[in-house]
């Protein structure tokens, strides 16, 4: 979960790093850490915490180089610390950054100091400096070296590395975390994400599993496991400056908040025709694989798991086909049965999601009809080793927290759905609805927006609160999951959701005056039940803090009722994710968190 950054290049390279850093630290941010070539000796700089603790010393020292990596870290092994920071360097010699697990590493290590090297921090990732300075002394050649340390590796990892005796090069390799080669004018870039080098470069290079690349201010080169020279595409993407910074807005959170219309809209853009969804918007041949579709086994990680929840209840009703969830994490493990005709599903936001992308892989060995990606980010591993995609188009979210990514992969669950009905020949009238209403969410998310002056009202008195329980029933059951998960993310309050009906089971025992109660009570087949059980929270002294309908209220004595707009029961879910969005923004505000960056998480979990 680490962002790697290399330059080599005719002018002063330090700053680029930094500033590289600085757009990679939603992937982490315990430690930074820079490596500098200079005439004879590299500069080595890491501090304890954010990047702007190593720009400002790198502003008081002003290291002058035209060869540099640098680093911001997600702790793995090693807790947060100025020794654990990368670079990693070995006899001053040769100096790495990474990204991954080794997971072989102990084993290597112990090599490593019967041979003589001393170790200095306690990562996995300094065994890669050592191993390459071990190689070095047999052929002297950075690229040779790394070729042959990789072959000693397991696990995953994106390195760079540069050498004191090659002042003109950087190496780099990738096995299972994601790296690629930004081209520029007399200077060309490593880096773990394009959104890195959006102010140097327009075309990037995505560089495959077991390649190694060799890098120039005039040049690159990249080979693959083999050691062979291959050719990998280069790929235009174009970030606007605006999708990268704050704005008008006070943290990203809110900006990626307040920009769901937008993002929803583009999400669905040529998609849908008058009344109904268009034919193979999943890709070439979608809509035939589809028609042969008997199940779904959705596979996805923390917010995206919610997402695949919801979509459960939406394919059984819609496509009238049944559908399994997993986690990701847990899902290659317990040897799942594949049942002839299923379709493989992953939803992810970045798209280099571990847990996921080893899921896919591994059902990729097993008889699943089809494999099939929603994902924001078109240039990932998963959308590359997907049969089927489709993006959400969401454009960048920098926030550690998913709010646009999660209602855009909603959306894009709702178009699969409609999408597998029309191959199957379900219910037409029902997708002509549909098509509706998803041309009018983003009207619908524009008034749901308007909520935010009630919702602050109510934040006091969840702010000052160290447990809050979230109720909801049916497919909003996974929606007050996601809520809670937004609370206990960026306020640190611990927060539960419960399927409203399972209250009487046990979690009704926590109910008392300190603890706020938070329930969806949208109009549908289970308000009746619903309302009964929040008069059970009320019957105990509860305070509750409800979301509903206009004819799904509930007299409330202690708390707050917040009606919300009309609009499609079955696209609900997406509108009530909002204000619960909200709540946990404002509530984080009021406690001052850092709500963008949180502790101890990182937006894109590139490790398992």
């Amino acid at each position: 979960m680490c962002g790697i950054i290399g330059a080599v290049s005719s002018r002063n390279v330090g700053k680029l790093l930094v500033q590289g850093l600085h757009k990679m630290e939603y992937r982490g941010y315990d430690s930074a850490g820079i490596a500098l070539h200079q005439k004879d000796n590299i500069f080595n700089l890491r501090t304890l915490g954010k990047v702007s603790l190593l720009e400002d010393e790198m502003i008081e020292q002003r290291p002058k180089s035209k060869l540099g990596i640098a680093h911001t870290r997600w702790a793995t092994h090693g807790k947060p610390s100025e020794k654990n920071a990368h670079p990693h360097t070995s006899s001053g010699e040769v100096n790495i950054v990474h990204n991954g697990i080794i997971e072989n590493y102990l084993e290597l290590k112990d090599k490593l100091i019967e041979a003589g090297y001393a170790f200095e921090s306690e990562t996995d990732s300094e065994v890669i400096a050592h191993l390459l300075h071990q190689h070095l002394q047999s052929n002297g050649d950075l690229l040779s070296a790394m070729h042959e340390a990789i072959k000693e590796l397991d696990g995953a990892f994106a390195i760079a590395a540069i050498h004191i005796k090659d002042k003109n090069r950087l190496v780099v390799a990738r096995n299972k975390s994601p790296l690629l080669i930004g081209i520029g004018l007399e200077e060309n870039f490593a880096a773990s994400d394009p959104l890195a080098l959006s102010q140097l470069t327009s075309e990037f290079v995505f560089l495959e599993d077991g390649d190694i690349a060799e890098i120039t201010k005039e040049s690159y080169q990249v080979f693959d496991e083999k050691n062979s020279p291959v050719t990998r595409d280069v790929t235009q993407i174009d970030i606007a400056v605006n999708a990268v910074t704050k704005g008008e807005y006070s943290h990203f959170m809110e900006k990626e908040i307040y920009e769901q219309p937008t993002a929803l809209a583009n999400t669905i853009d040529g998609k849908l025709g008058d009344d109904d969804v268009l034919d193979n918007i999943f890709g070439l041949g979608s809509s035939e694989v589809f028609s042969k579709i008997k199940r779904i086994q959705f596979v996805a990680c923390g917010t995206s798991l919610h997402a695949g929840k919801v979509g459960r209840f939406w394919f059984e009703h819609i496509a009238q086909i049944p559908c399994y969830v997993d986690f990701a994490s847990e899902y290659r493990y317990r040897d799942p049965l594949v049942e002839e005709g299923t379709l493989f599903v992953t939803i992810s936001q970045s798209g280099e999601t571990a847990d996921t992308l080893a899921a896919l892989r591994y059902a990729q060995e097993k008889d699943y009809l089809s494999t099939l990606s929603i994902c924001n980010v078109p240039t990932s591993s998963l959308a590359r080793e997907s049969e089927h995609v489709l993006f959400t188009n969401a454009g960048p979210e920098i926030g550690v927290a998913s709010t646009k990514a999660f209602t855009t992969q909603l959306a894009g669950l709702m178009l699969l759905a409609m999408s597998i009905a029309k191959s199957l020949n379900k219910d037409k009238e029902q997708r002509k609805n549909l098509a509706y209403e998803l041309r009018n969410l983003p009207k619908v998310i524009e008034e749901t927006l308007k909520l935010s002056n009630e919702i602050l009202n109510i934040v006091p008195n969840i702010a000052d609160k160290h447990n809050a329980l979230f109720l909801g029933r049916g497919m909003f059951f996974p929606i007050v999951q996601e809520g809670a998960l937004k609370l206990k993310e960026i306020s640190y309050i611990h927060a539960e959701a419960y399927p409203a009906g399972e209250l009487k089971h046990g979690p009704l025992a926590l109910v008392d005056d300190q603890i706020p109660v938070v329930a969806l009570s949208p109009e549908n087949t289970l308000t009746e039940k619903l309302v009964s059980n929040l008069e059970e929270v009320k019957a105990r002294g509860g305070t509750l803090y409800v979301f509903g309908g206009e004819n799904a209220k509930i007299k409330i004595e202690r708390g707050e009722y917040i009606q919300m707009p009309e609009c499609s029961e079955l696209l609900a879910p997406i509108i009530y994710t909002i204000p619960l969005q909200i709540l946990a923004y404002q509530v984080a505000c009021q406690r001052g968190t850092d709500l963008d960056q949180p502790r101890n998480l990182a937006k894109s979990v590139t490790v398992e």
